[in-house]
């Protein structure tokens, strides 16, 4: 995403006024572009393919393939290729004919020379954004049909390597990694690459769901084990038996729960509730916690020997700031991904967006990405909030300030919450109405940030 050098970039510069075409060439030259000239547009035409990285610049009036048949040329190879077109003859209805038919622009001879400089300077750029959009597409598409595991950056690819070679080797293992960083796509390849992929996947997040339901939905249980419990309940450990159980957010699994994974850890086996029968397992587990259970402190209640247990093999997923270059082409993914799904056209990156890309902290990391995308393809502006669109964050009255930074501080700990109203109110410390009046007040739709199954 750096700034391209434009001494690199090429022009094919063609006119069949010998004396001109010197004189354009050198202006182009002294403006750091590279210009090729031609006299011939034919001879011109044999060395220009689909990924030219650079401009053409022709005159319309020639002897035998003419400008606008040069276009025509170039638009079956390569319909994005920005063409200027230059004409001594002030033809206006040419010129819109040429502007409507897609030509990037018309330069009327004599032209200045800062006119034709600022307008290769454009349409330079514009091929630039066009080119690296295609690269994007191209390697996105590439990297989801070897892996939903996007990215290109080293630290993804020792990630995806590492993933190869734990794979098959039945090991439980420990997911670390902020919220919508891809946890569950990594649990997911585990099993998909290991010998397990024929049995099942079976996903658990022990943060959803209460105490007294949670033991039940993990060991499964008997008629009558407990009040409602009026028939045999597989639980998910049994059910997971020959594939893998993932355990996410373990960190909120209750003690209760805790001890008695500890055991199925330890032996491989099961007891359902309302029931001494004793089931054996062929079980792999993955678990996936958003803090380091490593240190103590953010550990709270959660066994330290279950910890040792579960961290045979730990994974960190690093959170979407610190691989920026990767932010681009997952961007692209998404973006192209929402283009199918609401049936529009896929965006470009343009200069702002690509800014808003490099410049967001993405505390709801992967996930966040995804729905910035949708946003972008729906046609909204998601480069900033309604209040900031509405105001300049820096200007204003204390107040008018105060309440954009509420606004921002909100929508940041919805994103981390995955929408999560239980979550986000205690992250904030504000009573459900509080929060509820807040959101109308400025404008936030919950539902946006609600979790979409990307971690």
């Amino acid at each position: 995403m750096t700034e391209p050098d434009m001494g690199a970039v090429p022009v094919i510069l063609i006119d069949d006024d010998a004396d001109l075409l010197r004189a354009t060439g050198q202006t182009l030259e002294l403006a750091g572009f590279e210009p090729i000239a031609f006299t011939s547009a034919t001879d011109a035409l044999s060395k220009i393919s689909a990924d030219f990285p650079g401009i053409v610049v022709s005159d319309i009036r020639m002897p035998g393939l003419d400008g606008l048949e040069l276009y025509d040329r170039l638009r079956s190879l390569d319909e994005e290729l920005p063409v200027i077109l230059m004409t001594g003859h002030g033809d206006i209805p040419m010129a819109v004919k040429a502007i409507q038919s897609g030509v990037y622009d018309f330069l009327a001879k004599p032209f200045a020379t800062d006119r034709l400089v600022q307008c290769v300077r454009r349409a330079a750029e514009k091929r630039r954004l066009t080119l690296e959009n295609r690269r994007l597409r191209a390697a996105a598409q590439s990297s989801s049909q070897e892996s939903p595991l996007i990215g290109q950056t080293p630290v993804m690819q020792r990630l995806r390597n590492m993933l190869r070679q734990i794979a098959d080797t039945d090991i439980d293992v420990l997911v670390t990694g902020e919220t919508g960083s891809g946890k569950e796509i990594v649990a997911g390849l585990l099993h998909g690459w290991s010998r397990r992929a024929a049995g099942n996947f079976v996903a658990l997040n022990c943060g959803a769901l209460p105490q007294q339901v949670i033991e039940s939905e993990l060991f499964g249980h008997e008629p009558g084990a407990f009040t409602g419990a009026q028939k045999k309940r597989i639980g998910r450990i049994e059910h997971s038996s020959g594939g893998t159980l993932f355990l996410d957010e373990i960190e909120s699994m209750p003690m209760s729960a805790q001890v008695q994974m500890l055991r199925v850890l330890e032996m491989r086996e099961v007891m359902p509730l309302g029931t001494n029968e004793v089931r054996p397992v062929d079980l792999r587990i993955i678990a996936a916690s958003k803090v380091d259970l490593g240190d103590q402190a953010q550990r709270e209640t959660f066994r330290e020997d279950l910890y040792f247990r579960l961290n045979v093999v730990t994974i960190a997923i690093p959170p979407l700031r610190e691989r920026r270059d990767d932010i681009p082409l997952l961007f692209s993914y998404f973006a192209d991904r929402a283009a199918t799904r609401f049936d529009r056209e896929a965006p470009s990156i343009t200069p702002t967006i690509g800014q808003y890309l490099r410049d967001h902290h993405w505390p709801g990391n992967v996930r966040e990405l995804s729905h910035f995308a949708e946003r972008v393809v729906l046609g909204l502006d998601p480069t900033s909030s309604p209040a900031q669109q509405s105001a300049d964050p820096e200007t204003g009255s204390l107040p008018q300030r105060l309440e954009r930074y509420e606004a921002e501080i909100i929508r940041e700990t919805l994103t981390a919450c995955d929408g999560d109203v239980q979550q986000t109110i205690a992250a904030l410390g504000i009573p459900r109405k509080t929060f509820y009046d807040k959101l109308q007040r400025h404008g936030i739709v919950r539902s946006e940030f609600a979790d979409k199954r990307l971690s």
